[in-house]
């Protein structure tokens, strides 16, 4: 489980990555009049998405989940893809990207990058690492706990990104 507990951590110092990106990225939204919408649901996001790696430490430690490498490897190719298209949304949205629900006035959508196709690209990624990575280990408890708790959160910030941006505010919103 070393390998698994390594990719964790990684996986956990990514995150903390893109919360110093986020943080910079809201503070500049703010200096250009950006209003922040939905800061009840972000607690909650925070608390999954952190429940989320300890899960993925914790269930395989305490369940005795082993490695399968058919299922583990395939799980494994998803979760960096994941990153991959994460990193790709971010990259394309530039300093527009934030975790937070914030709207720059006057700023027009972005449609280039993954947003050509999808409208919440980035939850796609959330959605694929949200299984893929617990199931790197066969933890599936915390693969299926994750996935229906975020599906009825990602509800909740969907809605509150596109009452922002049909409200009258211009700039694409997204989050992690």
């Amino acid at each position: 489980m070393t390998g698994y507990t390594v990719l964790i951590l990684l996986v956990a110092l990514e995150r903390l990555a893109e919360l110093l990106v986020a943080r910079r990225n809201a503070a500049l939204s703010r200096t250009l009049g950006g209003t922040e919408y939905g800061r009840g649901h972000y607690p909650p996001m925070v608390l999954l998405h952190t429940a989320l790696l300890f899960g993925c430490l914790l269930e395989p430690a305490l369940a005795d989940r082993p490695f399968l490498p058919a299922l583990g490897w395939p799980m494994l190719a998803l979760a960096l893809a994941a990153q991959g298209l994460r990193w790709w949304c971010i990259g394309t949205l530039g300093t527009r990207w934030n975790t937070r629900v914030i709207v720059v006035p006057g700023l027009p959508l972005v449609t280039t990058g993954p947003y050509r196709w999808l409208n919440h690209p980035n939850y796609l990624a959330v959605v694929v690492e949200g299984f893929a990575l617990p199931l790197v280990h066969s933890a599936w408890t915390t693969a299926l706990s994750f996935t229906l708790l975020n599906l009825v959160l990602l509800r909740v910030r969907i809605r509150c990104e596109e009452l922002a941006l049909t409200g009258g505010a211009g700039g694409r919103v997204v989050a992690a």
